[in-house]
Parts: C-alpha cells; structure tokens; sequence
C-alpha cells in the first residue's frame, strides 16, 4: 500500500507566503469569472493560513463596499465609505494593520470573536475597487511581512469591474 505523500511546510511566514504567491500565480484563470478567481484566492489564503476570516469587499454602485467571495463565519454584508477597518483603508488607499481591533475607533464587529486584522485595498487604475480583509482570533497577528505579500496578491488580481 503506497503512503500518504509528506506535505512540507515551510517554518516561516516568508516561505509560506513565496509558496502561496506561486499557487496563486497558477489558480488565476483568465479564463474564469473574477468570482471564481478570487474565491481560489480566498481559498488559497485561509488554507495556508487558518485565519479567523479571509475575504473580499468590492465598491458597490451605491459606493459602499458589499461582501464578495471569502473564507469564514457570516460577515456583515456593506460598509460604508471611511467606517471601520475596511471603510478606512478605502478612503485612505493604504493598507491598514491593526493588533488589537478593540482598541481601533469605529471598529465594525462583524464577529467579536476578531482581536487582529488586516485590510489591503484593491487599487486599479488609480482607484479603489475593494478591500481584501483578514482577521485573527489572535492579538498583534500580522506584521509589514504579511502587509508586503498581501498587497504583492492584490497586485496579481485581474482587473474587472467589480461592481456588484
């Protein structure tokens, strides 16, 4: 009876990141819809990871940012322009890092399960089109490491119209 191939797991988040940046250069298919893309995406993150919550929130026709694909418990579902965590990194364009999420003024508690989070806006063509947002149940989970790799798979994302 043939064994189980060993799966290797890299030791540090830098491996596990260059490792998942090469998965993810091979699940983008021009071919698929950006629903089925960034689903693989999510996917891809939350296995590597096991984070809390992985997903997406796109700019919706009403300009607020409306759930798309993710990984996790329910999730509220639109957030407005500069509110929370994702609200802020779209008015700002950058990514945010925040190590206790209770302690982030107007933070959204979609879970109270969530002590850390990261949110990376999808910038296309000058523009915020969404936000790749990902939680921990663990304090002061994510670093400039994760921030780096995040935004370098946001960059790989094809452009399509992600409004909903």
């Amino acid at each position: 009876m043939l064994s189980k191939p060993q799966q290797i797991i890299p030791a540090d988040k830098k491996e596990k990141y260059e490792l998942l940046v090469s998965q993810i250069q091979a699940l983008i298919d021009p071919a698929c819809s950006w629903l089925a893309n960034y689903a693989n995406v999510c996917a891809a993150i939350q296995g590597t990871f096991s984070h809390w919550w992985c997903g997406f929130y796109f700019v919706n026709n009403s300009n607020q940012l409306e759930l798309g694909p993710f990984q996790g418990p329910v999730a509220c579902t639109l957030i407005g322009y500069d509110k929370g965590v994702c609200g802020t990194s779209w008015a700002r364009k950058e990514t945010i890092i925040v190590p206790d999420v209770h302690q982030f003024e107007g933070h959204i508690a979609c879970s109270s399960e969530s002590n850390s989070e990261i949110v990376v806006p999808l910038i296309q063509n000058g523009k915020v089109t969404g936000v790749l947002d990902i939680d921990s149940l663990n304090f002061s989970e994510f670093d400039e490491t994760d921030a780096y790799y995040l935004e370098k798979i946001n960059d790989m994302l094809p452009m399509v119209n992600f409004n909903v």
